[in-house]
Parts: structure tokens; sequence; C-alpha cells
């Protein structure tokens, strides 16, 4: 085995030590009586009950749903960030007219918008999928203009001078010079997304990991209630280090 190997090994390693000591002093709690199992349940308990419903095929179902739900939003919602922020970003026009606007609707959060999308239109998809651009379109809205805003104006000034045109200026070196801004954008995005699709499934839908946490709760079943919350960290997890992996991908 060699060092690089080793040295991954090593690390894996590392990241698993907490979260499994926290899993062994939650079953050592729970078996002891320490905490109520009715509320907090317990590791092996919460083990059996997502293994059953993978069994009954309900899990994946629920987990498919809102991962639709999600890669259509994210998509929508990164794309709208990506163009509207290139938009203030690169034109002070536009930066004029539109700041105040944008100022004024970031801080509104992603479950507010709810009951306003479900008066708009209705209890469908488009509810869930439409919180979820919302709350991907922010992130990456911000990121894109920090990243143009913040480009050294020697790469722009040397481009200028050779390209003259704005347009190939703007594609060949300031966006991606602005790309890693974009690249942590995006990542923030995925969990927003997955918080979007989680706030609006609980709202608005009878489908879906949001929706599943949601129904547990009111028929009190604490082990499908904490492991769908599990499983939203754990897809919010992925779902950041996908995003990582691209962006690494687009700088080689």
């Amino acid at each position: 085995m060699n060092a690089k190997a080793k040295k991954k090994i090593v690390s894996i390693l590392k990241a698993l030590v907490v979260p499994v000591l926290f899993l062994l002093l939650w079953e050592i709690a729970a078996n002891n009586g320490w905490i109520k199992v009715s509320i907090m349940s317990s590791p092996s308990r919460i083990y059996s009950k997502m293994v059953t419903l993978v069994q009954k095929g309900t899990l994946q179902k629920n987990i498919l749903i809102s991962l639709r739900r999600v890669i259509l939003g994210y998509i929508i919602g990164s794309f709208a960030g990506i163009a509207v922020g290139i938009l203030i970003g690169l034109f002070k026009t536009a930066s004029d007219y539109l700041e105040v606007f944008t100022g004024i609707l970031r801080p509104i959060p992603i479950i507010a918008w709810v009951p306003v999308l479900i008066l708009w239109v209705g209890i469908g998809e488009e509810t869930k999928v439409l919180c979820i651009a919302i709350g991907t379109f922010w992130p990456v809205f911000l990121n894109v203009i920090d990243g143009l805003r913040n480009v050294d104006n020697k790469y722009i000034e040397v481009s200028t001078i050779f390209m003259k045109k704005k347009l190939p200026t703007i594609f060949n070196v300031i966006f991606p010079a602005a790309l890693p801004a974009v690249i942590t954008g995006l990542k923030i995005a995925s969990g927003n997304a997955l918080m979007g699709v989680i706030g609006a499934e609980m709202f608005a839908a009878s489908s879906g990991i949001g929706y599943m946490v949601s129904f547990a709760r009111e028929m009190n079943q604490a082990d499908v209630m904490l492991g769908g919350v599990f499983i939203i960290g754990f897809l919010g997890w992925l779902l950041s280090i996908v995003v990582g992996r691209l962006g690494k991908t687009q700088k080689k």
C-alpha cells in the first residue's frame, strides 16, 4: 500500500471517529434508560425501521421523489442565479436598477415563500420546484456577483488590450477568473435546495422525505422521524461532494 492510499485511509478513519462515538453513546444512553426512547429512539431502532421501509419500498420512493424535485429546482435556480448575477455583476445599468430590488427579496426565508407559492400556483409539483429554485438562486447569484467584481483588474486590462471586444473578455477571462466563487455558490445552494424541498414537502406534499418526517411527527414515530432527518443530512452532504467534484474537474 502506497503512502497516498494510507493517508486516505487515515483521513477516512479520522472522519468516522466522532459519528461512531456519537452513535455508540446514543445507543448506550437509550439502552440504559437515560433518554426517553419514545422521543429520541435509538440508532438500532432507527436502522431497523429504515430497513423495514426499504423492504416495503417506501423509503427509496420518497427519496427519489425528493431528489427529482431538488435536481430540477437546483438546475433552474442555478441558471437563473448565474444569469442575473452576470447581469448585475458586469453591467452598471442593470446593477443600478436591480440591486435594491434584489436586496429587499434576498432576506425572505425559503419557508415564507411556501404559502405564497401555494396561493399562486396551487399545491402541485410547481410549488416545490419553485421553492427549491428560489433557495438555490440566492447563494449562486451573490457568489457570481462577488466573483465577478473581485477579478483582478490586471487580467481585465491585459485582455482588453489583446482582445479589444468586451464579449470575448467576459467569457475568456472574467468568468473563468470568477469560477471558484461560482462553485462555492453552487455548493452552498445544494444545501439550500434540500432545505427548500423539505420545507415545501412538510407543508404542501403527500410524498417525499419532508412529508415522511412531518407525518412521522404527527404519528409520534420518533424512529421514522429521526431516520428521515439523518437521510436529509446525508443527501445534503452527498450533493455538496458532487458539486465540489464538478468544480475540481472544471479547474483541471
